[in-house]
């Protein structure tokens, strides 16, 4: 019996991957999504969300529903494994799990980002237990609790903005001098338990078996907060250990493809906040979704017209 071979693979199932299986899927092509935790992504740790179109305010978590929905009824596999090792040198791509290989004419890659650490010491000591990396998964931990916010984007005010409705009060550290007037910071003019640090820089992580302050240089000065936690919101990595040597990738890391979100292997593609980019969305990586699902598909039904 000959082995199955997929017209498509994606390789994660956040907003990115799941559009381009729908694309590829509406096109006709057997594919796949392939995705080691839950579909959605990211979305599934997002609070409320007010930038998406369509939806004024969602949560990340409902708005991962209504994309595992469609999914589900255009009927895209979701193969709940993770990836280990991938070979892309021949026509026919191979990718192996712990359980499975899986071959395919083409393949996405729509594998995301993860959080960044500090860097800083009692940073490792206390991960998991009064150090965060997701203010939305446990923020209700610190309910009534001091906490600081370490952070100077979007994700960091907004972290703030969340954590403000249950905690006693909120720091947030800021490398930033000047008040950036971003839409999530503006909302804090009249929040009496946020406290905006600028030019603050993080340095230490303090306590014995959980966390009592948190130091930190203000004016090449040190100083100290008594805080119960410390959540993280410094920016993200790509997810792109496997693809070290096998596709490019910029200096930080993330896919380099071009407009088409073609790589510079033939069949390959990547979509989302894996990819290179200034801007990442949920609105953006549906964008990118469609086309890598499309381009994917053409390229699939170009290698087989090519085998006839």
């Amino acid at each position: 019996m000959e082995e199955k071979v997929f017209d498509v693979l994606i390789i994660g199932g956040g907003s990115a991957g799941i559009t381009a299986g729908i694309y590829a899927k509406r096109a006709g092509q057997d594919v796949a999504i392939i995705e080691k935790f839950m579909l959605g992504g990211q979305l599934n740790l997002i609070g409320e969300i007010e930038n998406y179109t369509g939806f004024a305010k969602i949560e990340g978590s409902d708005l991962a529903k209504h994309f595992a929905n469609h999914t589900k009824s255009i009927e895209v596999p979701v193969l709940y494994e993770e990836v280990k090792e991938i070979n892309l040198d021949d026509q026919i791509k191979e990718v192996a799990t712990r359980k499975n290989k899986y071959k395919t004419r083409s393949v996405i890659f729509a594998l995301g980002s993860y959080s960044r650490e500090l860097g800083i010491e009692g940073e490792q000591k206390f991960k998991g237990q009064g150090v965060s990396y997701c203010a939305l998964c446990d923020g209700n931990f610190f309910r009534n609790k001091r906490v600081a916010v370490v952070g100077s984007g979007d994700s960091a005010f907004s972290d703030a903005k969340y954590l403000s409705n249950m905690c006693e009060h909120v720091y947030i550290l800021t490398k930033d001098n000047l008040k950036l007037h971003n839409y999530a910071e503006n909302e804090f003019e009249d929040t009496e338990n946020v406290t905006v640090l600028r030019g603050a820089y993080s340095k230490k992580i303090v306590g014995e078996n959980s966390i009592e302050k948190l130091i930190y240089l203000k004016d090449n000065k040190e100083q100290t907060l008594a805080v119960d936690g410390v959540f993280v919101a410094i920016g993200r990595k790509p997810e792109t250990e496997l693809l070290q040597g096998k596709v490019s990738l910029d200096e930080r890391g993330y896919i380099i493809t071009n407009d088409k979100m073609e790589t510079n292997v033939a069949g390959v593609y990547a979509c989302g906040d894996v990819k290179a980019d200034n801007l990442k969305q949920i609105v953006t990586a549906v964008g990118e979704g469609a086309i890598a699902g499309t381009e994917a598909s053409k390229y699939a039904l170009r290698s087989k017209f090519a085998k006839k």
